[in-house]
């Protein structure tokens, strides 16, 4: 009833357009949605994004500027992309995210310009942001308990997540989207807690299974079910109904009765939502990636610095897009499958 269908657009439309062509893989997908990681760096060390040790990030002359950042956005949105959703690191802490946020956000055709931060130096910076365009937010939280933040995180700033989130709440976006990653033994028991910051507020909390990246010890162990999730929010709230969703939504949304916030279920690891992908990625250092869940990228920073034109940018693109397989491989195999931290993905 709820299964996801790819988004295509006829075949005739797409064999003399080669810029609606650039977006749409061998399998009918279109892909309307660009992350942009705008850096490497984050103020935070959570256990399930980066190793204890940290990792070697890419040189500052190797991180796309913001010329290039709006270069390729604008090469995207003119080919049909119409969402867009700025992450990290820590995308807050660029110091050029507002310019950022207003020259993404002129782009003709954008509809969408939204950020996923883990909101620690979010709340001072939010109403120029908002200001500057930016409409739609996700705020990484995975504990409302102190103690776990800092063990999780390895830092100190629960509060000032908080505070972010109702400052996002006050400044009118509506949902205001939390996300928390499930861990089991972690943060499993705080998951109806969770749903009580919809009662009242209009918070979307969206729970997400543990996923295996490099360096995040991924144990299958740890992973807490969508099924087991569902079951647990649903015995302890009766009126829990489901939404119908669009074909290319991530997340299996559902309404509380009495709430005023929603709740769901990103379900990448038991129930995946591949068919109905529309999201490429595009990392800080350059590279595209076309699969979260796949090795392989292609770089567009070096042709850029090479002198390549759009044209030429737009055949590489669309080379990469026609590659993408049909679905990520599974949880175990991926776990086995050599990929990037997520800190240098983009999350």
């Amino acid at each position: 009833m709820y299964a996801t269908m790819p988004e295509k657009i006829p075949e005739d439309a797409i064999k003399d357009d080669p810029v609606s062509n650039m977006l749409v893989d061998s399998f009918g997908r279109l892909h309307t949605y660009l992350r942009i990681s705008l850096t490497e760096r984050c103020n935070l060390r959570c256990q399930y994004c980066m190793p204890a040790e940290g990792v070697d990030l890419t040189p500052s002359p190797l991180i796309m500027s913001t010329n290039e950042i709006v270069r390729l956005a604008n090469l995207f949105v003119s080919s049909g992309v119409n969402k867009i959703r700025l992450t990290g690191g820590e995308p807050s802490i660029r110091k050029d995210i507002a310019e950022i946020c207003s020259k993404l956000s002129n782009l003709k055709g954008l509809n969408t310009l939204a950020m996923t931060t883990n909101g620690l130096a979010l709340s001072r910076k939010l109403p120029s942001l908002k200001a500057s365009g930016l409409n739609l937010l996700n705020i990484s939280l995975d504990t409302l308990v102190p103690a776990k933040f800092e063990f999780m995180t390895r830092r100190k700033g629960h509060e000032r997540v908080m505070e972010s989130i109702y400052t996002a709440v006050d400044l009118g976006y509506n949902p205001v989207k939390v996300n928390c990653v499930v861990m089991r033994g972690f943060n499993d028991d705080e998951i109806c807690d969770f749903v009580e910051l919809t009662k009242d507020k209009p918070i979307n909390v969206r729970f997400i299974e543990f996923m295996p990246f490099d360096g995040n010890v991924w144990n299958v162990k740890k992973l807490v079910s969508y099924a087991e999730m569902l079951d647990i929010v649903g015995k302890r709230y009766a009126g829990l109904k489901r939404i119908q969703d669009h074909p290319t939504e991530t997340a299996k949304n559902f309404t509380v009765d009495g709430h005023l916030g929603t709740v769901s279920f990103i379900t990448s690891m038991t129930d995946h939502f591949c068919s109905g992908c529309n999201r490429l990625r595009l990392l800080a250092d350059g590279n595209l990636k076309v699969c979260l869940f796949g090795p392989s990228e292609v770089s567009l920073r070096d042709p850029i610095r090479a002198g390549a034109d759009d044209d030429e940018l737009r055949q590489i693109i669309g080379a990469a897009v026609k590659r993408k397989k049909a679905s990520h491989a599974g949880m175990l195999d991926i776990a086995k499958t050599p990929n990037r931290p997520m800190i240098h993905i983009g999350g």
